[in-house]
């Protein structure tokens, strides 16, 4: 089986979910006997020098990648009022990524061309003219369920206006492309029966996001225990809103009761007003050279997400580094999880900063959390396992 992989983000290093996500596949597929050609866009906001990329992954995947700076500005989200496309979308459509892609399709013939996550399929049209393959969509999320989630809580209304126009645009694109792919993989058995009701007669396969498990040590004993932490990109808005809510919410209630507590905040793109809300108790770090090092330092994940759609793939890491993990529903939806054993979910204000002092005065009650998260991911999240479901299912089609 010959497959071709589109991204709009750089897949290695894998140091955010999303790279996560893309790279393990790949690697998954190219593991299980397919032919893989994976075609990214470089952007700017993520860029990552190609050579950089060791040549093991290169090889095996066929990498290519095309540089764009697709960044939002002020022009650009003006001009697009003019247009009846949404802005999330066009951005990521350009000449340059398009001809690479015509001489790809016309290089070799392939079975599935695989578009990761909607903003890759506006190049549907393109894929149609010179390729017979079958198009998949790897729905990473329901894209216009986050925004629907996020407008419900922004205050600014100028931004509201906005925003909605832009999320309508973004609904309507991403039912269409629904619509007119030949399946769609979901990473989680929520939004599959979210996309599901959308279009009930297309076939759809569940993928979680599988880890290579030998790559992730369990950590019995962090270097700082009884630290608590929160490591994520910070250039996705629910992940800032995580953050907002939690030091807003909870972190109060928290140093009432544990004075000494401390949390780290972690992740790339971090925002200047955060940066800035560092002290005693709070330590701000931004980018993670070595996720890995940062796992065996801190001790208590905490993943209060209260919108967006899909796997938090950060939360995965946790669950194969043996974590204590407290997080929400939305936080936690499609990992099939045991609340209380494998991690805590904590849907409220209240709950959480029960959760969190139950953890730093309950050693024996981590432990068990902690066993129980490791064992989750060994039975679950194995990505060559996982690939080789997706596989048999493609040959379906």
């Amino acid at each position: 089986m010959r497959i071709l992989q589109l991204s709009n983000k750089a897949p290695w290093p894998a140091n955010d979910g999303s790279s996560i996500a893309i790279s393990t596949l790949a690697e998954g597929l190219a593991d299980n006997g397919v032919e893989l050609h994976l075609l990214s866009i470089n952007t700017k906001k993520h860029f990552k020098p190609e050579e950089n990329i060791p040549l093991g992954f290169k090889e095996k995947t066929n990498y290519q990648s095309v540089y764009r700076n697709a960044d939002t500005n002020i022009k650009g989200a003006f001009n697009n009022l003019f247009s009846s496309q949404s802005y999330f979308v066009s951005r990521f459509f350009f000449k340059e990524y398009e001809e690479t892609l015509i001489e790809k399709l016309k290089a070799h013939s392939f079975d599935i061309v695989q578009l990761e996550g909607v903003f890759m399929a506006t190049y549907i049209p393109v894929i149609k003219k010179y390729s017979n393959a079958k198009i998949v969509l790897r729905s990473h999320n329901v894209e216009h369920q986050i925004w629907e989630r996020h407008l419900a809580n922004e205050k600014n209304l100028v931004k509201k206006a906005y925003l909605s126009l832009q999320n309508n645009r973004l609904r309507s694109f991403e039912i269409e492309t629904f619509n007119t792919v030949d399946a769609i993989i979901t990473i989680t058995d929520e939004d599959k029966k979210i996309i599901g009701g959308i279009c009930q007669e297309k076939p759809i396969h569940t993928c979680l996001t599988g880890i290579s498990l030998e790559k992730y040590k369990q950590v019995t004993e962090p270097t700082f225990a009884n630290t608590l932490f929160h490591f994520a990109s910070m250039d996705w808005m629910p992940n800032v809103e995580a953050i907002d809510w939690l030091l807003k919410e909870v972190w109060t209630a928290i140093l009432k009761q544990q004075p000494n507590a401390k949390l780290i905040i972690a992740g790339r793109c971090m925002p200047d007003r955060i940066k800035k809300m560092a002290s005693q108790n709070i330590t701000v770090i931004g980018d993670v050279l070595d996720s890995a090092e940062f796992y065996k330092t801190y001790d208590i994940m905490l993943v209060p997400l209260w919108s967006g759609s899909g796997l938090r793939i950060k939360l995965v890491e946790g669950l194969a580094y043996g974590k204590a993990i407290i997080t929400t529903s939305i936080g936690a939806e499609g990992i099939p999880y045991s609340n209380t054993k494998d991690l805590i979910i904590a849907d409220s204000a209240a709950e959480f900063t029960k959760a969190i002092i139950t953890l730093l005065t309950n050693h024996s009650q981590k432990q068990n959390l902690q066993k129980g998260a490791r064992t989750l991911a060994e039975s679950c999240f194995d990505y060559k396992i996982i690939a080789g479901r997706l596989i048999s299912f493609y040959k379906t089609l």
